[in-house]
């Protein structure tokens, strides 16, 4: 049974959190302060800690900053709990690391699916073995390359040299249509590898990738990354897992497109995107490149959009969509 550490100085809440994971399967560990909670997170190590940002002797950051330097707590997956998680304290805490941001009070079942989503997250990806290390180390080793909004990263039938890892913002991949309409083929947020089909092929790329946010990628040199593989054979089935995921991801979007109405489609994008979403449930992404994703008009996104309004669904302001009745959406996709 998974174990959560909980660390929070209001003991009212303390005991709401506690009880809201009990009912759902996990064992709790509880701390009212950062000292505790530290001591607790490196005598236990749990399977995930939820942190408020504000207590009253180190700070959540201080919290996160210590186990994140500890060998034996910086894998283990670290959500904060915040009342107000703007942009700022959004990127300070990615910047020191966190996975997710829950912002109090919360909505329906939104602790839960952040719970579970960061811990299925966590047990599928390897965090030992002399392979991945390596791994690690060459990537450390790789320049940085930083684009701006809206920039190329590269073009279709262009050839590459490079596998990329993206560190910070948002990429897409992208296809033309003949009377000019973007397809996006894919959407990629950090820590996502960017170019692993064409890994092993001497093909051109297939699609062309673009920054919606300014990006940091590592370049990472493909004969480099095939000299690992050899080298480490287990390391291939991390990268198979990630290939089969996202071929997993395409086949459904596929289907999408072949079968369900438009606003099935759009439903199922909003679901997608928000999977990775930090914060849970708040969604950064234009019209155009929903529309991009979903195979439709823009003027059909955004009639969509103002009904989820209007049935409650979400709000929105620009860009960003703030999903406030998650169920509701599930079940307009079924």
């Amino acid at each position: 049974m998974n174990n959560i550490l909980i660390i929070e100085n209001d003991l009212d809440l303390l005991g709401k959190y506690s009880d809201v994971l009990k009912k759902s399967g996990y064992e709790v560990t509880a701390a009212f302060n950062s000292e505790i909670g530290i001591n607790l997170a490196l005598s236990t190590l749990p399977s995930l800690i939820l942190c408020n940002t504000v207590l009253s002797d180190i700070d959540g950051f201080g919290v996160l900053s210590i186990l994140s330097k500890n060998p034996s707590t910086t894998k283990i997956p670290f959500v904060f709990l915040n009342a107000l998680s703007t942009p700022d304290i959004v990127k300070k805490g990615i910047a020191c690391g966190a996975d997710d941001f829950v912002t109090k009070p919360f909505q329906g079942d939104q602790l839960i699916r952040s719970v579970e989503g960061r811990i299925n997250k966590n047990n599928n990806h390897p965090h030992n073995g002399t392979g991945l290390e390596k791994l690690f180390d060459l990537i450390s080793q790789c320049k940085i390359r930083h684009i701006k909004k809206k920039q190329t990263l590269y073009y279709e039938s262009d050839h590459s040299q490079w596998l990329y890892l993206l560190i910070e913002g948002c990429i897409k991949t992208l296809k033309l249509t003949d009377d000019g309409r973007q397809m996006i083929t894919g959407l990629f947020k950090p820590n996502s590898f960017i170019g692993l089909d064409t890994l092993l092929l001497d093909d051109p790329w297939l699609e062309s990738a673009e920054a919606t946010q300014d990006s940091s990628l590592y370049l990472i040199s493909k004969s480099a990354i095939i000299d690992l593989l050899n080298e480490h054979v287990g390391l291939n089935q991390h990268f198979i897992k990630i290939l089969s995921a996202n071929l997993r991801e395409k086949k459904d979007q596929l289907v999408e497109l072949a079968y369900e109405s438009v606003r099935k489609r759009l439903t199922q994008v909003l679901v997608r995107l928000n999977k990775n979403a930090v914060p849970i449930d708040q969604i950064d992404i234009c019209r155009d490149e929903l529309a991009g994703l979903a195979g439709i008009a823009t003027e059909t996104v955004s009639r969509i959009l103002t009904d989820f309004r209007e049935r409650g669904l979400i709000e929105r302001n620009g860009s960003q969509i703030h999903i406030l009745d998650f169920g509701g959406l599930i079940k307009m996709k079924s």
